[in-house]
């Protein structure tokens, strides 16, 4: 069974928070980038995954998000400065976090879900939302994942699809969506959306233009209603999976970018002396690994 990820770096940190149905294993990668520019990285194991579909069908919304805030919270109390990032519904569940947590530094919102309706993703979706509030449709619903699974990089895809077709759901997730989770994941982007207009912390966008699973425009509508700053990036070679496919390193580095602008100067010493590398495209940064000016 896939367990919580924590990465201890400076007291600079980064709470990753998953998708439905996925694990921590999806924003690893991400994670041990941010890792080696000198942040401490926690990403938890949202309330019933990394389990059976049993597991995940008690819970929901609300367990995955005092997940993250209690995290968010101990995080704080143990004296780091914490930004957060999310992907799909975790981006909505970023929002949700922020909102809550004016104080939060930052934020990075991945290929946010606030409505399935990718490229692969069947015409008639836009009819979910109104089936899904009849109980008997919800009960027997399940959205089932197709192909390309959200990764334009074939090799990727085929291992991916190896450990799905394995049954192990703490690899890759689940591919199979009940009715009744893809509805909270609605009531998710519904919270989002209302509180977005007066979430102030500054957000990075980051969408592919190929989405498969959410179009663009869910980032586009964002970037529309956000009450704080925003910075957008397209991508042009991913699919939905924006933390684990071809362009997973530039995701990284926009992200650690991004993260170090809100920083001030001594918080920004200390990250370096942690710092294993520094943070590509950041001018004037001090040597990772120096002594810590007081």
């Amino acid at each position: 069974m896939t367990t919580a990820i924590f990465h201890r770096g400076s007291r600079i940190a980064v709470l990753l928070i998953h998708g439905l149905t996925g694990t921590p294993k999806e924003m690893d990668s991400i994670a041990m980038r941010l890792h080696r520019y000198g942040f401490t990285v926690s990403i938890p194991v949202l309330p019933g995954h990394c389990s059976d579909m049993n597991a995940l069908l008690k819970t929901t919304r609300l367990d995955w998000l005092r997940e993250i805030a209690a995290e968010y919270k101990r995080l704080t109390e143990e004296g780091y400065q914490v930004f957060a990032g999310g992907l799909s519904a975790g981006a909505s569940m970023g929002i949700i976090l922020a909102h809550h947590f004016p104080d939060m530094r930052g934020l990075a919102l991945y290929a946010i879900t606030l409505k399935c309706n990718g490229w692969a993703v069947s015409k008639f979706s836009f009819m979910l939302p109104l089936l899904l509030k009849i109980p008997l449709f919800r009960n027997n619903y399940h959205f089932q994942e197709a192909p390309p699974y959200g990764i334009k990089n074939e090799q990727l895809r085929e291992r991916i699809v190896l450990k799905l077709q394995s049954g192990d759901s703490s690899a890759a997730g689940h591919t199979n969506t009940p009715g009744v989770m893809l509805r909270e994941v609605l009531r998710l982007a519904g919270e989002a959306k209302k509180v977005m207009p007066t979430t102030r912390v500054p957000a990075l966008l980051i969408h592919a233009r190929e989405d498969d699973v959410t179009d663009i425009s869910n980032s586009r509508y964002v970037e529309r209603h956000y009450g704080g700053k925003t910075e957008f990036i397209q991508l042009e070679e991913s699919y939905h999976l924006v933390t684990i496919d071809q362009e997973r390193q530039q995701v990284a580095e926009a992200t650690a970018r991004f993260f170090y602008q809100q920083l001030d100067e001594h918080e920004r010493q200390q990250l370096a002396a942690s710092a294993r590398k520094k943070i590509p495209g950041i001018e004037s940064q001090p040597e990772p690994g120096g002594n810590l000016k007081k």
